[in-house]
């Protein structure tokens, strides 16, 4: 009885409890801790609610346990809070950026999301957190479809490579880049200074006209919010690198094994006799990699805003060594930007934004037989890093050639040096000039310097080619600048159902520069500290000329207009046009118009379309038209005196100037015909969202350098060449498919996954002048591997086709010779096939061997949030991109790949890898022997964070305190030998030969967010 009155009594005091009202109090924020000021709270279901302050803070009266508060707040997603027994909530929003109404940038202007009819993909600040990349291109890799991103190099601020919906012409293949309204260079951002990475595909892109041919990327940087209390927010990392991948090469005792058989076979002496007591010898790549290589970053920024005046501020620091020679190939980066808003008076607005850039990069030769990895892979395993008398070892001459030197002496010996510095950014007016018309414009501008310099030393490397016999010193100095000014208006019209949206302007654009650039000889003690021109009291040799410099000016004047019409919200259309006018052309081309014309079509407005408890939204868009592309160099329309020429006066020769390239007053613009077809949808309650496109990018009259012509007109000459003409056509035809998944599941869980995929087939359709255009390098002295040619893809492998190996005698004399390749084949050779059937193998019987385009890219991302515990997972996939392997010297004494160890050594032994001798063979022709199948899958980035609970982190002023540990670049799954699969040159023409390309480092790091 006892125990029942104190259970009925404990029920009762819980109702009592229940019942009771009593006063709540709070803080609301978004995701980053900033307050949220003017948040409507409601009790659910009545009419009492408040709403917060300038502060984010919020008070409510007479609230009962088990009541629900609702906070909804326009751009974010509405939450409900179960109270009980709470006197104070802290209480985060989430940005709804899945909301038809977002809005994304299209270019001079905005649309919201639901009325964007163009192939537009955004990325967004959230995304650049976890993927933490170096430079800007790295955050495209894999998030966005249609786009696929190549590195040049793993080493420290090397150049990366965008190419949005492949590669369309052979000359320049970057896309447009605009910030904040002004022409930009990506790499030079600080990633966190970015809110979003807007990416115009297909014909949308029009209304930039001349030089977005190549698609644009439209960069949003960070502002203030009005009425904001001011933010401060640090982020910290810090981390270190070490090589993704080694080549597997022989160790002492198998080279030596190996090179005795090839000596054995070619007739000679052999050179180690004795295999007893070698053991497994030096691993130059150990020797050259670094280990805990650091890697540093640091950024503060500071925004806000009161009722008139928005403002952000910001400054970071990147300091990366290289993985190969530490400092002697690292980069420094340092930005500093500000951003400012102001409402002048009610109809007059002032936007600004300058950045100011920062770096010093530091860089070992790269590529091709001088590059330090071809040298660390090729060196003998045989031979030590340093003598007796602790100097680097020197190689001898002989059959390891006059090319391969110590690795660790080049690092020690090479000295290169260059300094950027650039100021960039616009200040720009909106002006009400009535209700439904804004009056725009913005001035950007762009001014860089930069400095560059080298120092050969004086170093004898045995004989060899690179050894210098008299120091010099090379420095140059180039001044880079570029300004533009927009002036528009932009009308917006309701009428019932009927929306208009007019943008009519113009823009002025021009950019000039100069660079100067020297060589002297002899510096004092033959030091870095002395390699400076001042210091140099050398004279150069008879007949070179050690100065040089250049200058430019180029201009465009440009004309633009768009109409956007909409009816009752599911009928849009948009058309476009621009008139660009270049100084690149002659009198006769220098004008060009770009029409476009996209349109829209919500089917799930419809009233047929029903009430669907599956497809929420539907949209079907298509694009067509034209945009031009005139990066070419200036003056190719008329003649120059930039060449040499060696002339008499007074019965003595004198070195004179003389025409260079030979010009083309017809040259005109390149043209690109962009169609699009697109369907976006949203389904189960807006969880999934799925895009799908279909396009064809036709690449006309393209700026093709060099075409051959007569030798008559003097195009072998020294400084001269043949013109640039508009020779080709190219086309580019695909699919992307998107699908994104995102749900709450409860407060303390939420999930989102991603896929994309691009189809990619790419075809040369059209070349006039020449049967072909040749590029890339393979070996010492082959024919150029690759082509650009009618019915091929663009840059495509030129080579032999191997059919296995000769296993006797027999077999070599049933099959065509190939005596003509340099060599009699015998057993053990590759057999070439006949292509042509005329019976003998030849230059005749080269065909296509491979593409180096990927048919298909994609990306596959994931990110989930528990309670406190944040996870998210990049990867990303390349399939059906081949390379060509390069990075192996063809001198007798070189090391090898393990591969190797499969040769063969008599009939029957193997089919795939030839025999290894000294003496003369057809095995090192360019075939398919050396072209791999480099498709690849990479986890990009790996991240797991902790927020730390608010009441901890306010103890110390922190509205958010986090820290995470992540991984970037942490695995590649691939067949390919190399060292990167990923890797390009960047060439249209030969960009797949890989020369032994710099790995991308492998990145552990741990970091901290900190708001206040």
């Amino acid at each position: 009885m006892k125990s029942l009155l104190v259970s009925f009594f404990l029920c009762f005091a819980s109702i009592l409890t229940y019942g009771q009202d009593y006063e709540i109090k709070g803080v609301v924020s978004d995701n980053s801790g900033t307050p949220l000021p003017g948040v409507s709270v409601v009790i659910k279901n009545t009419d009492k609610g408040a709403s917060t302050d300038f502060d984010g803070n919020f008070a409510l009266s007479n609230v009962k346990n088990g009541e629900t508060l609702v906070f909804s707040y326009l751009g974010f997603a509405t939450k409900e809070i179960v109270i009980k027994n709470s006197t104070f909530l802290n209480v985060s929003l989430n940005e709804d950026t899945e909301s038809l109404d977002e809005v994304v940038v299209v270019g001079y202007g905005t649309q919201k999301k639901r009325e964007v009819t163009g192939a537009v993909s955004v990325v967004d600040s959230k995304t650049l957190e976890d993927l933490k990349p170096v430079k800007m291109e790295q955050a495209l890799q894999g998030t966005v479809s249609g786009v696929n991103v190549t590195t040049t190099s793993g080493s420290p601020g090397a150049d990366i490579n965008i190419r949005i919906r492949g590669i369309a012409t052979n000359g320049d293949n970057k896309p447009l880049t605009i910030i904040d309204g002004y022409v930009g260079e990506l790499g030079l951002l600080n990633p966190n200074d970015v809110e979003t990475i807007t990416v115009l595909k297909d014909a949308q892109a029009a209304i930039y006209g001349s030089t977005a041919a190549n698609g644009v990327i439209l960069i949003t940087t960070k502002m203030g919010k009005k009425n904001a209390k001011a933010k401060i927010s640090f982020n910290s990392y810090v981390g270190f690198q070490e090589t993704s991948r080694k080549l597997n090469v022989l160790n002492a005792t198998e080279y030596a094994a190996l090179l005795n058989e090839s000596y054995a076979n070619g007739g000679d002496p052999l050179p180690y006799p004795n295999l007893s007591g070698i053991g497994n010898g030096t691993d130059w790549q150990d020797e050259v990699f670094g280990d805990a290589v650091p890697i540093i970053s640091h950024d503060l920024s500071m925004s806000g805003g009161s009722e008139k005046i928005t403002y952000a501020i910001s400054g970071s620091h990147l300091d990366q060594e290289g993985i190969i020679g530490g400092k002697k190939s690292g980069f420094l980066r340092n930005t500093a930007r500000i951003s400012l808003g102001a409402e002048l008076s009610e109809k007059l607005k002032l936007k600004s934004n300058v950045i100011y850039t920062y770096f010093n990069r530091k860089s070992l030769p790269e590529g091709g037989n001088a590059s330090v990895l071809m040298n660390a892979v090729n060196a003998p395993s045989t031979l030590s890093p340093y003598d007796t008398n602790g100097d680097f070892t020197i190689f001898p001459l002989g059959r390891l050639g006059n090319e391969m030197i110590n690795p660790l002496s080049q690092i020690e010996n090479s000295y290169n040096d260059y300094n950027f510095k650039k100021l960039s950014g616009n200040f720009g007016l909106d002006y009400q000039l009535l209700d439904e018309l804004v009056i725009t414009s913005s001035i950007g501008f762009n001014t860089s310097n930069s400095e560059g310099k080298s120092f050969a030393k004086i170093i004898d490397y045995g004989g060899k080619v690179f050894d210098v016999t008299r120091s010099s010193v090379s420095q140059n100095a180039v001044n880079n600048n570029d300004y533009s000014f927009d002036l528009y208006a932009t009308y917006i019209k309701e009428i019932a159902d009927h929306k208009i949206v007019g943008t009519l302007g113009n823009t002025i654009f021009k950019e000039w520069g100069n660079g100067l650039y020297a060589t002297g000889y002899d510096i004092p003690n033959n030091t870095w500290s002395n390699a400076d021109i001042s210091l140099a009291n050398g004279a150069p040799a008879p007949g070179v000329i050690p100065v040089g410099s250049y200058t430019f000016d180029e201009r465009k004047l440009s004309y633009f207009g768009r109409v956007q019409y909409d009816f009752k919200g599911k009928y849009l259309v948009s058309a476009m046009i621009r008139r660009d006018a270049s100084t690149k052309f002659g009198p006769g081309n220098k004008v060009a118009y770009f029409p476009s014309f996209t349109a829209g079509w919500i089917l799930s407005d419809e009233s047929f379309f029903g009430k669907s408890s599956v497809i929420n939204f539907m949209k079907l868009r298509g694009s067509y038209g034209t945009l031009g592309n005139d990066r070419i160099p200036t003056n190719g329309y008329i003649s120059q005196l930039s060449g040499e020429a060696t002339y008499v006066f007074d019965g003595a020769l004198v070195n004179g100037v003389a025409t260079g390239q030979i010009p083309n007053p017809d040259l005109k613009w390149e043209e690109a015909q962009k169609f699009d077809v697109g369907l976006d949808m949203k389904l189960l309650n807006n969880k999934v969202n799925v895009v799908a496109d279909y396009f064809i990018d036709t690449r006309a009259d393209l700026l093709i350098p060099y075409i051959p012509v007569s030798g008559i007109l003097g195009a072998a000459a020294p400084g001269a060449s043949s013109p640039t003409i508009n020779a080709g056509t190219v086309k580019n035809s695909g699919l992307e498919f998107s699908i994104d998944y995102k749900n709450n599941f409860s407060d303390d869980f939420s999930m989102s996954i991603g896929y994309n995929v691009t189809f990619l087939k790419n075809e040369v359709t059209e070349i006039n002048g020449t049967d072909f255009i040749e590029g890339g390098v393979f070996s010492i002295g082959q024919p150029a591997p690759s082509r650009m040619e009618v019915g091929q893809p663009i840059g495509y492998f030129y080579g032999y086709q191997t059919d296995g190996i000769f296993q006797n005698q027999a077999e070599v004399d049933a099959h065509p010779s190939q005596a003509d390749l340099g060599a009699q084949s015998a057993p053990g050779d590759f057999r070439y096939v006949d292509t042509n059937n005329d019976n003998v193998i030849d230059v005749k019987d080269r065909v296509n061997i491979g593409d180096p385009i990927p048919e298909a890219t994609m990306g596959l991302n994931l990110q989930f949030n528990y309670k406190a515990l944040d996870f998210s997972m990049y990867t990303f996939a390349s399939v059906g991109n081949d390379m060509v392997r390069n990075y192996e010297s063809i001198a007798p004494d070189a090391n090898q790949l393990n591969y190797v160890l499969d040769r063969w050594r008599g009939e029957g032994s193997t089919n795939t890898n030839p025999r290894v001798t000294t003496g003369a063979s057809v095995n090192n022709v360019f075939s398919t022997y050396y072209v791999e199948d480099a498709s690849y899958v990479r986890i990009q980035n790996i991240q797991l964070g902790y927020t730390i609970n608010s009441k901890v982190s306010e103890k110390i002023g922190a509205t958010k305190l986090r820290v995470y540990a992540s991984a970037n670049n942490l695995y590649t799954f691939t067949k390919y030998r190399g060292y990167d699969p990923g890797a390009s040159s960047g060439a249209p023409i030969g960009g797949g030969i890989d020369d032994g390309f710099y790995p991308i480092p492998r990145t552990y790091m741990v970091g901290l967010n900190i708001n206040f």
